[in-house]
């Protein structure tokens, strides 16, 4: 049996030996990986719950602080393709490493802003890092694992995602109210030097394979699965960050929550979204086309959960706990997919993948900056109790 053969929707069924591929895949260095993923994501949440000091602090409207998160995405949209056309003829270990230190790089740029172009400045930094991980990331799995334990690998990957959604809400929230919103912009910054260090330890060489070029672009677009998986990305994603870039704005003004309470719902998305990575990545395993779907529609039920009845303390506390998972398990399930209906150009799909999403968050940010600002002039729902 061809390795082609064995990726799939039902690549778990492939018989190869589950021992050879245990002693074939560099766990430490898909470890490190997820390290340097969790400083990516820690970084670009910490505007969410820091948005409302930031603005305080530079003298802008929360909607104009919340463009930050747009900056990032809007960059990285465009940085993901650029790194994989611009970075073929170079060993991928080195570009991972040169990404990882922009990380930190825009993490100290961001802490010494003193305006909001600054601080957008040091956020475009941060996605072309972001971008060009992103783009890279399931590519270097399909080089350090065998395909059949991609879903297992992926899973690990997004538990730096799932550590990033509990760190970055919740503690960013409260060491931002704790030593103050440019501490904690350097805190994350020391985690991108630890997520640095590791991968000098533990990636090795991977050289680069045949270069894509602008028209494997194209052969992926004429592929089912690839339209479907990134129009899909597109609704959901966008619909996510509408809401979430502004979710510390919405606990404060309508279920009236104080920062205590607010790090604690936070956490609780953090926490649900870890356990959301884990059921996704296990449900990826058997069948990405489920796991997306299921993710998509638990997200859209949370989401219209906070809308109807967001004033209750409760229905905020128990509906942001599941958002959180079903956030948690969405992006390992489409990573998946996308990976697996094209193993042949992991680099590309991945770029690809990675395009939609950041267009698909600057859509969200900005239309949630839109519908915030007017909102927020209206008069205050009544304080839940």
């Amino acid at each position: 049996m061809t390795e082609k053969s064995c990726i799939g929707d039902d690549a778990l069924a492939c018989p190869a030996s589950r021992a050879d591929d245990e002693r074939s895949a560099a766990w430490y260095a898909v470890l490190s990986l997820s390290v340097g993923v969790f400083a990516l994501v820690t970084a670009e949440f910490l505007p969410a719950s820091l948005l409302t000091p930031i603005a305080g602090d530079l003298g802008i409207s929360d909607g104009a602080a919340g463009q930050a998160v747009t900056a990032t995405a809007l960059v990285a949209a465009v940085a993901g393709p650029a790194v994989v056309l611009g970075t073929g003829r170079i060993d991928r270990r080195n570009v991972v490493w040169g990404l990882t230190l922009m990380l930190v790089l825009s993490n100290l740029l961001a802490a010494s802003a003193s305006t909001i172009w600054a601080l957008i400045a040091a956020r475009v930094v941060l996605g072309i890092a972001l971008g060009g991980v992103w783009s890279l990331a399931a590519a270097l799995v399909l080089r350090l694992v065998p395909a059949r334990l991609l879903a297992r690998a992926m899973m690990i990957i997004f538990t730096g995602v799932s550590a990033a959604t509990v760190c970055a809400p919740a503690l960013g929230s409260y060491l931002g109210a704790l030593w103050g919103w440019r501490a904690t912009f350097l805190a994350a910054a020391g985690i991108g030097v630890l997520a640095l260090l590791l991968q000098l330890l533990s990636l090795p060489r991977l050289q680069p394979e045949a270069g894509a070029g602008f028209g494997t672009f194209g052969v992926l677009l004429r592929r089912p699965g690839i339209r479907i998986g990134l129009i899909t990305v597109m609704f959901v994603i966008s619909g996510h960050f509408a809401g979430f870039t502004y979710i510390r704005p919405f606990l404060e003004q309508v279920p009236h929550l104080d920062v205590r309470m607010i790090s604690l719902v936070l956490l609780a998305f953090g926490i649900g979204g870890f356990f959301g990575n884990i059921a996704g990545g296990m449900l990826a395993g058997r069948s990405a086309r489920l796991a997306v779907a299921l993710g998509s529609l638990l997200l859209s039920a949370m989401a219209f959960s906070l809308l109807a009845d967001g004033a209750s303390i409760y229905i905020a506390f128990i509906a942001t706990a599941g958002w959180g998972f079903a956030f948690g398990a969405f992006p390992v399930s489409i990573q998946t997919w996308n990976t697996l209906t094209a193993p042949d150009h992991a680099e590309t799909a991945g770029a690809l993948l990675l395009t939609t999403f950041q267009i698909a968050i600057a859509l969200g940010a900005v239309a949630g900056g839109c519908w915030w600002i007017p909102s927020a002039r209206r008069e205050p729902l009544p304080i839940a109790h």
